[in-house]
């Protein structure tokens, strides 16, 4: 089951959240510095680091499960947020260059046919990066964060997920590891923990961040899926009226 929308928010304009957000854009930037006219699908709530990338790219989409919720992105400009269903991507064959997974892998209902659509997306050498929650960190035992909800991933489980959905795992990094502590005096020595943690622990950070890339050479069977989705037509809303049109009337 997703985090719901308003507790991403919520987590992400909070004190943690906002050290949080940072520990992992640094983990982001060890692995992807630039992207230089590539189009970037961000998948779940990619939302606090897709700003950091969206300069260089051709064009970037904030795609957001229908289990979670979506939010108008970005902000006072046209939206580039779609509300999807992760197993069928409404885009075509081949069309993205990389994709952002963050807040979304640990709450899918079926990991491996989400990552079969993501293969399917992306262009030949097309990239992914996943931001999981580690099952051996402090994070993912604590239910105050959105990390702490849904299924966390050793590195050896996410790996072989990846190779069994023809992706070849690549570089890789950690963060948080500090705390999941509201406390300020905690979070103000956030950045020895990180250095610390690094060099001491790392086995034990609060999410990994894993790259891995489209495999091509090797040919898997294709099987016809059927939707297992029922898309129901919507009423557009047409608004209510005002205290003064209802005594116009």
């Amino acid at each position: 089951m997703h985090v719901d929308i308003v507790d991403l928010r919520q987590f992400y304009h909070s004190m943690l959240g906002r050290v949080a957000e940072h520990s992992i854009a640094m983990a982001l930037s060890s692995l992807w510095a630039r992207m230089p006219e590539e189009r970037l699908v961000g998948l779940g709530y990619a939302v606090p680091f897709l700003d950091r990338f969206r300069a260089d790219t051709e064009r970037t989409f904030a795609f957001m499960p229908a289990g979670q919720g979506a939010v108008n992105w970005p902000v006072g400009e046209p939206s580039a947020t779609a509300l999807v269903f992760e197993e069928e991507l409404p885009l075509p064959d081949a069309s993205i260059d990389r994709v952002l997974m963050v807040h979304s892998l640990e709450f899918t209902e079926n990991p491996r046919e989400t990552l079969k659509e993501i293969w399917r997306i992306l262009a030949p050498g097309g990239r992914l990066v996943i931001v999981v929650p580690n099952r051996r960190g402090v994070w993912a035992r604590m239910e105050h964060t959105p990390f702490g909800s849904g299924r966390p991933y050793s590195r050896g489980q996410l790996t072989t997920l990846l190779r069994e959905t023809n992706f070849t795992p690549g570089a890789s990094a950690e963060a948080l590891f500090f705390p999941p502590s509201k406390i300020r005096a905690v979070l103000r020595l956030r950045s020895g923990f990180e250095r610390i943690g690094r060099m001491l622990w790392p086995a034990f950070s609060g999410v990994i961040v894993v790259e891995a890339q489209k495999r091509l050479y090797q040919g898997l069977p294709v099987a016809a899926r059927a939707s297992r989705r029922v898309f129901v037509p919507v009423i557009a809303p047409h608004g209510v009226p005002t205290t003064r049109q209802a005594v116009r009337r």
